[in-house]
């Protein structure tokens, strides 16, 4: 099977297989391959008589439903190009949502977005700025009675998924189906079937994201299983659902990034897990950002009680611009750490152990397919035990960024691709320091801000997660300053946010050497981030200083008005339909 609308041909054969939505009461939802795939035929008829046409790129915006599903492959059986993008969540920030959402669609050149009912609501003002010529529609507004399947091609466009944006605009990333399909396959080898273990998934990650989609629906679709799929605000605001639900169906393969099992950690009782079993959990893959190593133990620890394993944690690698995995570390055995010295990684770049230096968590080697390089500034590749920049090559890498050619020709050479993260190879094994635009370059020596972060995040009355350590100059540009934004909790106490300052500071220093210029107090939900949740670091500096983040404004009565006038009803009927 080379293509996606292949695979799900295939997996309609498997009567047994398909997609169980749980709603935050936790209510099954049962749709087969087979379903979808009939439905997808439908809908691809409608597309074509609607005037879609082959290669045109449709934008698809949708929460964790069937619906989404329908659409994504009634978009291929019809010859054109799925772009999912992300619903509206929050009702505070749909200004923003709507500017991205335009920027996307305009990015893509979309003649026409797909959406619910409830979701058509709330875009509408981002639709119209954007301007596709065939409008927005559900896929009840479609036509109706004809079936339709293209031919596709290996080489042809499987989906544009936009990057989740950490240090720039989010760029739409090309995939093809070959790119996609190999992704998959690859996945799948190494957690085979056997007569003892048959697999299957469970995943609460959006389906506009490559670890959501690509890493977990796409490789059920091509083993075919089945995957059990819980959405991302029911994961957020009832965290056990997620171990329940892998505990309830014995599910073996399960992803997150790494704040997830530290919100579980923090958030889950011990009353939420009765009657929990997490042995089956063989997979528990951690990346899709910095993995942190005392989340993995404070996990591993948490929920022991409840059967999970130490070697179930798997700390892994990638990015969207690969289609998500490039390096694994080893299953089935306990994650790695290791302490470098501080001083010879910052000054020299060079990775020296050291009992008292970084703890670092390796993400492995490189998977099937793959190869891994560190680079240096004008392209060299560095020797082992030398931090540099991470290329990597293999079978899934992007065609491109969509109608961006410089940006692609800046990241892609010869076969391979500059990711724009920092790392080293030690015995084998990669360890990442950091993106090389986040990096905060104090005296000539490279700081990572991870590490000032996570050391953060172990603070009271600070949120896990929701820090962000940046650097800019000062005093007329003669002086660089380390700032740190931090979102407090909601139960912290009033004692606890006037001291968080003070207390990140002696910590910070103490364990760094590094000392915090400022330290701003935020209120939860107040730093921006990605669509999949990542903060954004730069974006964060920009707001505060354009006074716009640690002394913002208040709305005046009018404007709030106006606010909650236009979308408080559609988005509360939203979020109530998808928590049933």
């Amino acid at each position: 099977m080379s293509t996606l609308n292949r695979a799900l041909e295939n997996a309609a054969q498997a009567a047994d297989c398909g997609l169980r939505f749980l709603d935050r009461r936790e209510r099954e939802t049962w749709v087969s391959w087979s379903e979808i795939y009939e439905s997808s035929l439908a809908v691809a008829g409608g597309l074509r008589d609607a005037g879609v046409a082959w290669g045109d790129r449709i934008v698809l915006i949708y929460p964790t439903e069937p619906e989404f599903f329908e659409a994504f492959f009634g978009v291929l059986m019809c010859g054109a190009v799925p772009v999912p993008v992300y619903p509206p969540i929050r009702l505070g920030r749909l200004d923003e949502f709507h500017r991205r959402t335009a920027r996307m669609i305009q990015a893509v050149g979309a003649p026409l977005v797909l959406c619910d009912r409830l979701v058509r609501r709330v875009i509408g003002e981002a639709v119209l700025r954007a301007g596709p010529r065939l409008g927005c529609r559900t896929l009840a507004e479609l036509p109706t009675g004809v079936e339709f399947a293209a031919e596709v091609a290996p080489e042809d466009l499987a989906l544009i998924q936009f990057s989740s944006g950490t240090t720039m605009a989010p760029r739409p990333v090309v995939l093809t189906h070959q790119a996609v399909m190999a992704q998959a396959r690859i996945l799948n080898g190494f957690w085979p079937d056997t007569a003892e273990v048959q697999h299957s998934g469970v995943s609460w990650l959006p389906l506009y994201h490559d670890m959501g989609l690509i890493g977990c629906v796409f490789p059920a679709l091509e083993r075919p299983a089945t995957l059990s799929l819980i959405s991302p605000e029911s994961f957020v605001s009832h965290p056990a659902i997620w171990l329940r639900t892998i505990s309830r169906y014995r599910a073996t393969v399960s992803p997150a990034p790494n704040f997830a099992y530290g919100i579980c950690v923090e958030k889950i009782r011990d009353e939420d897990l009765k009657g929990v079993d997490l042995s089956c959990w063989r997979v528990a893959l951690n990346g899709a950002e910095a993995v942190a190593p005392a989340v993995l133990r404070s996990f591993t620890e948490r929920f022991a009680r409840w059967g999970f394993r130490r070697e179930a944690l798997t700390p892994v690698y990638g990015l969207s611009e690969a289609a998500l995995a490039v390096t694994f570390a080893e299953l089935d055995r306990p994650f790695t750490t290791r302490r470098f010295l501080r001083r010879s990684l910052s000054d020299r770049g060079e990775a020296v152990e050291d009992e008292a230096g970084v703890e670092l968590v390796s993400v492995g080697t490189a998977l099937p397919g793959f190869e891994v390089s560190i680079r240096d500034a004008k392209g060299g590749v560095l020797k082992s035990r030398r931090e540099g920049r991470v290329w990597v090559a293999g079978p899934s890498l992007m065609k491109g960024y969509h109608g961006l050619p410089k940006e692609t020709q800046a990241v892609l050479e010869n076969g391979w691709l500059d990711t724009g993260d920092r790392g080293f190879f030690c015995d084998g094994d990669l360890y990442l320091t950091g993106r090389a635009k986040d990096i905060i370059v104090l005296r000539g020596r490279n700081h990572s801000p991870v590490e000032i972060e996570q050391i953060a995040d172990q603070q009271p009355g600070v949120r896990k997660g929701c820090s962000a350590a940046v650097s800019c100059l000062a005093d007329g540009g003669v002086r660089e300053e380390i700032i740190l934004f931090v979102e407090r909790r909601k139960d912290a106490t009033a004692q606890q946010s006037q001291d968080i300052p003070e207390i990140c500071r002696r910590e910070v220093l103490a364990s760094t050497g590094l000392a915090l210029d400022h330290v701003f107090v935020l209120e939860p939900g107040t730093l921006p981030r990605t669509s999949s949740g990542k903060i954004r670091r730069q974006e964060t500096l920009g707001h505060h200083l354009l006074g716009e983040l640690t002394s913002p404004a208040p709305p005046s009565k009018l404007g709030l008005v106006k606010i909650v006038a236009r979308s408080v009803k559609a988005v509360f009927e939203l979020n109530r339909s998808r928590q049933g």
